[in-house]
């Protein structure tokens, strides 16, 4: 088990790496104060096609794993490596060591260590990160119908616990890697250990953290990749001096935004 975890903590540490090559044309480098107002422009994000490789080869893996007996074989192995170390059930610590990159983006922004994007934008793009990862994946999981190592149901394809993480530490590495690889490095380390501890504590097999791993990353890469190319469309008419504007809304214990644009 800790031979696997040094191996996926290994690859997914040269993922991060290969993940933060990111091309910008302005100037913008700290949060707008205002977060009523959205700034004109946006960060001109570019990302190589190159990059989608290492993500999409984690899927590809995953999915040859329900026709490919080596790598099911595989799984099985780890799963009995896994039960042998610890027959029993920890806490379930990775339902938020998932979010830990997440909350040190803003936890870094809150304390003046500006990331990549401003609030609004980079709040935006986590959300669309999330939701591409979540078109992809919420079909999948209940027509793809493998069980569970623990046997509890048939929503084990692909793990989604794998994939949020790995959409937090994508994330991270996007709004950071400008300043240090190490951001990346650090974000992909705790979604390596949520991911693993899914197959630790019986709850996923190997190829279905491989596979959320892979999504997860992909739906952060997409959502960089698309977004500048309507952002500015949807918040700044350049040949006008109309304007939108976002606000941030609370009711009923619901968190949400506002969003207004003059026609």
């Amino acid at each position: 088990m800790k031979k696997i975890f040094l191996i996926l903590l290994s690859v997914v540490t040269l993922t991060a790496s290969a993940q933060i090559k990111v091309s910008t044309n302005d100037s913008l480098k700290t949060d707008s104060a205002n977060l009523l107002a959205l700034p004109d422009t946006v960060k001109n994000l570019s990302t190589t096609w190159q990059s989608f490789i290492p993500p999409a080869a984690f899927v590809t893996y995953g999915a040859l794993s329900f026709n490919v007996k080596a790598i099911r074989n595989l799984d099985f192995s780890i799963d009995r490596d896994a039960q042998e170390d610890h027959p029993g059930n920890l806490y379930p610590i990775e339902n938020y060591l998932q979010y830990a990159p997440i909350a040190m983006v803003y936890g870094l922004n809150f304390a003046g260590v500006h990331g990549k994007n401003t609030f609004i934008d980079r709040t935006i793009l986590l959300g669309l990160s999330e939701g591409i990862f979540g078109l992809a994946t919420f079909g999948l999981k209940r027509s793809s119908g493998r069980l569970r190592p623990n046997g509890a149901d048939r929503l084990s394809f692909p793990s989604g616990h794998a994939g949020s993480a790995f959409v937090a530490a994508e994330f991270m590495a996007q709004e950071y890697g400008d300043k240090s690889p190490m951001y990346g490095v650090l974000g992909y380390t705790f979604a390596t250990a949520t991911a693993v501890l899914r197959v630790y504590n019986h709850k996923h097999w190997f190829s279905d953290i491989v596979a959320g791993a892979g999504f997860g990353i992909l739906g952060t890469k997409a959502a960089y990749a698309l977004y500048p190319l309507f952002r500015n469309k949807l918040f700044h008419d350049d040949k006008s001096s109309k304007q939108s504007m976002i606000m941030p809304t609370f009711s009923d214990g619901v968190v949400g935004f506002v969003f207004t644009k003059q026609l």
